[in-house]
């Protein structure tokens, strides 16, 4: 009887230790901007193509808080419209870029090839509005910065 509860014990330990070492390489993994596309038609509107996005909203949000700069001077996001709002889309690049051919792809109009598309799996959002300020949109929640910087969640409807 001892026996069984060891062996029990040892294999709940090795799934604990398993799920944390999965946990971690996944979240500290390089994230890689793969491309940034600006919605010309829309002024105010980016994508941002990425590999390797941290899985939690806290994790997304203090990605942008430490590289909202080197954004900004690469690739010249965020790209305001003329009455100051923008919004940054971040998408999973996921298997690339793919042809038109399927209904629901977000495609670029900025490439001029057949292969400008990729697969809708959105993984975060930054916005800015004069009305609202600056807020983001992450796992399903939604994430406005206060007057001294602090971040609160708000409830969903």
């Amino acid at each position: 009887m001892k026996i069984v509860g060891k062996k029990i014990r040892w294999a709940i330990l090795t799934i604990i230790i398993a799920s944390l070492c999965l946990f971690l390489w996944l979240n500290l993994r390089p994230i890689k901007v793969i491309a940034v596309h600006k919605f010309h038609d829309y002024q105010g509107f980016s994508a941002v193509l990425v590999n390797h996005f941290p899985l939690t909203a806290r994790g997304k949000i203090e990605w942008w808080k430490k590289n909202k700069k080197m954004l900004k001077s690469r690739y010249g996001i965020p790209d305001p419209a003329p009455y100051g709002s923008y919004t940054i889309t971040f998408w999973l690049f996921g298997d690339g870029y793919r042809a038109r051919d399927k209904y629901d792809r977000l495609c670029f109009t900025d490439m001029k090839n057949q292969q400008n598309c990729v697969e809708k799996n959105k993984v975060f959002t930054v916005s800015y509005s004069e009305k609202s300020g600056l807020y983001f949109l992450a796992n399903n929640g939604y994430y406005r910065v206060k007057d001294n910087g602090g971040i609160i969640k708000l409830p969903t409807n």
